[in-house]
């Protein structure tokens, strides 16, 4: 049987388009959903790209997310990584990395923050922030980059009120954010960045430990039971989340849509869509993939017919498990109107991602204003010349030229 090997780590060129997963990913799970994999450091590790074996594996708990019990590992190079000799030391707060106990200890501290109640409540208040920014996008002479003038300031100013972060602050956080992200910077400079950003944020929270406020940070910070450190770990983690993903989510997304004008043309005629438009969307895209799930096999575990070896690393691609033929119908094509129902682009199990009905919200307020104000907006340069992702751990595009002018 083959496996996957290759010095330079896994390919993440798009080589099938923008939005397809690259064709080797593809390949392997209609061959071995469960692929051994070689890492550039001489790891001998897995790759699970099939659904049925993603979602039994995000379920399962042996399946560890805490990078301080085992060694792991990367599946593409990093410039300056050293080679890996120890496991990495567990960073406090950012529960992500975590297993229960802890995992839920933390998690437990922002459940009420996060509900469907609440999202449902501030849902007002977000369509309220997208409409503004799509007054000042209204205000500029086109062509512009809609990441930077509408994509990133969506989600960054929802993040920046609900934790009490200054929007002033926001370009030298999202500067970091990026660094951090890029798995094409050296080392040296990733972790400047982090350092930078775990800085500032351990200085706020200490401000509002003094002296809160009302919004989450400041919730948090009445808590005695959390440290500075925990503090500072959770306010890096749902920053880096809560601004990154959706971004890329309404970027990617757009671009979608306008390669898709049947589609696009389908939810202009019937906004009730939508919700369901959104779903599909984030099947379809899964911004968050290989790179950024990984698990370790803290025991021998059986797993789509392979044996996982105890210290394994085991890398997930969450958008070949979105497109498997075994779960979805035409997985590659992009359809508003099917039910995406059970997609994995907001992982599963204990750790699902906490902030998804908040990303929800962000996405419905903002594709649906942008549709409904810019009716003919379009790209101003061809799409095979839009800079993708490929470098960073959540994909999706570094620029979106378009304009909406005849």
């Amino acid at each position: 049987m083959t496996t996957h090997t290759d010095p330079n780590g896994l390919s993440r060129e798009r080589d099938a388009g923008p939005f397809d997963p690259p064709g080797h990913l593809t390949r392997l799970r209609s061959t071995r959903p469960v692929s051994p994999l070689v890492f550039p450091d001489g790891h001998e590790g897995w790759l699970v790209t099939g659904y049925d074996a993603v979602r039994q594996l995000l379920a399962d708990t042996r399946f560890s997310s805490r990078q301080d019990i085992g060694e792991l590992h990367e599946p593409f190079p990093i410039p300056g990584m050293p080679a890996v000799t120890e496991p990495s030391p567990q960073v406090p707060g950012v529960f992500i990395a975590m297993d229960p106990p802890d995992h839920t200890r933390l998690r437990r501290k922002l459940t009420g923050a996060f509900t469907v109640r609440r999202m449902k409540q501030l849902e007002e208040r977000i369509t309220e922030i997208a409409e503004r920014q799509l007054d000042e996008l209204a205000r500029l002479t086109p062509p512009v980059d809609l990441v930077r003038e509408f994509a990133l300031p969506v989600p960054s100013l929802v993040i920046c009120e609900l934790l009490g972060v200054p929007y002033a602050d926001r370009e030298n956080f999202q500067d970091n954010s990026s660094k951090f992200l890029d798995t094409n910077l050296p080392l040296e400079e990733k972790l400047a960045a982090y350092g930078a950003l775990t800085g500032y944020l351990a200085e706020l929270v200490m401000t509002k430990r003094a002296t809160p406020g009302e919004d989450i940070l400041s919730d948090l910070a009445r808590d005695d039971d959390l440290s500075v450190e925990e503090l500072t770990g959770i306010a890096f983690l749902l920053l880096l989340a809560g601004h990154e993903t959706t971004a890329n989510m309404l970027a990617l997304g757009t671009f979608a849509l306008l390669e898709h004008p049947d589609q696009l043309a389908r939810l202009r005629a019937d906004p009730a869509l939508l919700p369901g438009a959104v779903e599909e969307l984030l099947r379809y895209l899964s911004v968050v993939d290989v790179g950024a799930l990984y698990r370790y096999a803290t025991e021998d575990i059986e797993l789509g017919g392979e044996t996982i070896r105890e210290g394994s690393t085991v890398i997930v691609s969450t958008l070949t498990a979105n497109r498997d033929p075994d779960r979805f119908d035409n997985p590659d094509v992009l359809d508003v109107h099917r039910s995406a129902r059970g997609h994995l682009s907001f992982g599963h199990g204990v750790h699902q991602c906490l902030g998804q009905q908040l990303a929800r919200i962000e996405m419905r307020a903002g594709f649906e204003g942008l549709l409904r104000r810019f009716p003919a907006l379009r790209l101003t340069i061809p799409a095979d010349e839009v800079k993708l992702r490929t470098n960073m751990r959540i994909y999706g595009v570094h620029e979106l030229p378009v304009t909406w002018t005849e």
